[in-house]
């Protein structure tokens, strides 16, 4: 088994990485007095500047598989550049690589028209607007997306929207230009998975409000954020439909995949610049006559969040391998483990390192307060934790449909015999 990376991955992942060292690192605090300053909602000038720098780079739309549009990365060839980006919470956005905008724009890869395509998709792969995407609801349990309520009813030409979303990331940023919506337009269909449509609704538009921005345990995310958004018999032209009513469920499962999968990447790479961040602090801090981190305790939870990095670095390259190999569809499995594993693990390993800071962890002065509760949202954020799992276990279950157990429920395993391969899959005796 070969866990090495192919030279074109090597490249990439090292160029995003200094790319990082040299621009996005020394200028966070930057960054930061530039939202600090004003109108907190207002785009971040600098911001600007670091994405030409990116693009001349020629590090720009990664994301993309199978595209002319960017650099026609695979998933598994994105993933150490994906990481890398996720170490700082202003990286992805530099090279054109944050969501929503990344699952957006291969939604219109996948399902937009020419048309759509030239309205929308153009724009955002040049980086000239944003977007959002408008699923979650606020009075219904929107883990299980057919709960939706926001209807969407052809009338003549045009399709009207009359609902209530929320964590609409994004949808208050000027630059944000289209949503994709999801509702419904046939709610009496029997097919619980056919009642759903997606609909395109550009910004600003008569009848779409912004009602207020939703804080994150605190953090009011500025100035991306997520808003709680309200349609108030919105009018779209009927060609703004994507792929067709009765589609919604089927683009949303094409969407999150993908999604789901950077979120972790991401995740990765935030933890493991707070594990960088634990190592250094634990060092140059004494307590007790000792450096804090000679003690017992801070080396267990230094190693620990060694072995649960690379454990879920290995898993996410591996949905990553089995995204570009065997579809989206066969990896689903893979997906849901590692969107349960990589947020969990990111949450572990960050509040290690809050600890490790003491008082100085819970302040905004080292970021670690905030790289938790993105972590912690990112357990909600496209499907709870308990959904991935029920759809674990469903699958892992479906295995056993036919029989008792594939070899029977009492299969004995026998001991190796003398020369046996101790590597090799055991034998089983029925």
């Amino acid at each position: 088994m070969d866990f090495g990376f192919s030279d074109r991955t090597e490249e990439y992942r090292g160029r995003v990485a200094a790319f990082m060292a040299e621009h996005i690192y020394p200028n966070e605090e930057k960054l930061l007095a530039e939202i600090a300053s004003g109108n907190r909602w207002e785009p971040m000038p600098f911001m600007e500047v670091l994405k030409d720098r990116a693009k001349a780079a020629g590090l720009w739309n990664l994301f993309l598989p199978e595209s002319d549009h960017g650099a026609g990365l695979t998933n598994l060839e994105y993933a150490p550049a994906c990481e890398e980006m996720g170490r700082s919470h202003f990286g992805p956005e530099a090279f054109n690589c944050s969501a929503p905008d990344t699952g957006n724009m291969e939604v219109l890869v996948r399902y937009g028209t020419e048309a759509q395509k030239k309205q929308w998709l153009a724009p955002l792969l040049a980086g000239e607007i944003r977007s959002a995407f408008a699923m979650t609801e606020v009075e219904v349990a929107s883990s299980d997306a057919t709960n939706i309520e926001t209807q969407i009813r052809r009338e003549g030409d045009e399709y009207v929207i009359q609902g209530r979303k929320w964590w609409t990331s994004g949808a208050l940023d000027p630059r944000c230009r289209i949503l994709i919506v999801m509702g419904k337009t046939d709610p009496d269909n029997e097919n619980r998975h056919k009642q759903q449509s997606m609909i395109l609704v550009p910004l600003p538009h008569p009848g779409v409000t912004i009602k207020r921005m939703l804080p994150v345990f605190g953090f009011d995310e500025a100035p991306h954020g997520h808003a709680e958004v309200y349609f108030d018999n919105a009018r779209v032209p009927a060609d703004n439909m994507l792929l067709g009513e009765g589609r919604g469920f089927e683009i949303a499962q094409g969407r999150l995949g993908p999604g789901r999968i950077h979120h972790c990447m991401r995740l990765i790479g935030l933890a493991e610049r707070a594990l960088e961040r634990m190592c250094r602090r634990t060092k140059s801090r004494s307590t007790f006559g000792r450096a804090i981190s000679d003690q017992s305790v801070t080396q267990e939870r230094i190693a620990e969040s060694r072995i649960k990095i690379e454990q879920s670095r290995l898993l996410t390259l591996k949905a990553a391998w089995m995204m570009d190999t065997a579809g989206n569809k066969v990896a689903r499995k893979e997906i849901a483990m590692i969107k349960v594993a990589a947020p969990n693990m990111a949450c572990e390993v960050i509040d290690w390192a809050i600890q490790a800071f003491g008082g100085a962890g819970v302040t905004s002065d080292y970021g670690l307060a905030k790289d938790y509760a993105m972590a912690r949202l990112l357990r909600l954020a496209d499907g709870p934790d308990e959904v991935h799992r029920n759809q674990i276990a469903r699958l892992e279950l479906r295995q056993y449909d036919n029989s008792e157990s594939k070899h029977g429920a009492n299969a004995y395993i026998p001991p190796l015999d003398e020369g046996d391969d101790p590597l090799a899959p055991p034998r089983l005796v029925v």
